[in-house]
């Protein structure tokens, strides 16, 4: 009765890995329980999402072909372009959110494009808006622009606007730090760079006053929703903007942090179901009110009972 945090199947968002091919469901070793999917098994999959009362999903693609200008991410017949169409003509009311970013589309795996050894800032905005505007036209719900470019909100809501997609929302990776967490990741979307980090766009992880910096310049460029990445170990960071700014917060539970449970809980050092919804609930009680997490189908059939 006086429990002061909820935690709920409608605060998820459950990410989904779209590869090419038909009846591809290729396990990520190093995050047990998600999978490489094709298109057909990926739509399999939203209908259980939707299912145990989860109502969105984020899609991230895996093309077949990469190249230096990542063209594979706003080719209108690319994987998540037509995961979105799949999924939204079989599930209409799943809501869709297509992850916008270059590195599973560059063959050297960085966020942007590349010119003597360096990420280009802005030569990438315009990328990344022609990606925007795809998925919008594929039917996604909403996009969620996670390069960490300077400028990529404003440029992606006037491309929107401009192509007559004024109601697509943007969910802004906002803080997102250089962590990490995020290495189990980068084999499932195999974006892993293939020289130096992405520590010259992505947040140093010991900063915090930036992260408030970074949240209200992609609100003033047009954000809808502002997401801290990684989660756990940025439960201040999730505090401080939710009690800063007035809008959604959401919050990544990245696969670093999904992994580390998986692995002890395999070993039986810990109860895994508890950790889970610990770690869940500890990311609402900070303030987030949607979290990205690869824990979603799990908790869910828990907290439905």
């Amino acid at each position: 009765m006086v429990r002061e945090t909820s935690l709920s199947p409608d605060d998820f968002i459950y990410p989904l890995f779209v590869t090419f091919g038909k009846g591809v469901k290729k396990e990520i070793l190093s995050m047990p329980g998600c999978f490489q999917e094709s298109v057909d098994k990926v739509v399999k999959n939203a209908k259980e999402v939707f299912s145990l009362n989860i109502p969105s999903v984020i899609l991230f693609g895996i093309p077949e072909h990469k190249d230096e200008m990542g063209s594979g991410a706003y080719d209108e017949h690319g994987v998540v372009q037509n995961a979105v169409k799949a999924i939204k003509d079989a599930v209409p009311e799943l809501y869709v959110i297509t992850d916008v970013c270059m590195c599973e589309y560059m063959s050297h795996g960085h966020c942007g494009l590349v010119r003597n050894g360096e990420v280009e800032n802005d030569p990438t905005l315009e990328l990344l808006s022609k990606e925007a505007v795809s998925h919008a036209k594929a039917g996604a719900d909403m996009v969620a622009p996670s390069d960490m470019m300077d400028g990529r909100v404003r440029a992606i809501r006037l491309a929107l606007d401009r192509e007559g997609f004024k109601d697509i929302p943007i969910m802004s990776y906002s803080a997102k730090y250089a962590s990490a967490f995020y290495g189990p990741f980068r084999e499932a979307a195999e974006s892993t760079p293939q020289f130096g980090d992405r520590r010259s766009y992505q947040m140093d992880p010991p900063n915090r006053i930036e992260a408030l910096k970074e949240v209200a310049l992609d609100i003033e460029e047009g954000a809808d929703i502002v997401m801290v990445k990684p989660a756990l170990a940025y439960l201040d960071v999730i505090s401080d903007v939710r009690n800063t700014f007035n809008v959604p917060v959401a919050a990544y539970n990245v696969s670093g942090e999904y992994s580390l449970v998986k692995a002890a809980g395999r070993l039986g050092w810990i109860d895994e179901q508890r950790i889970m919804m610990e770690i869940l609930t500890s990311i609402k009680r900070a303030g987030a009110n949607l979290i990205l997490t690869y824990f979603a189908k799990e908790a869910a059939k828990i907290l439905n009972k």
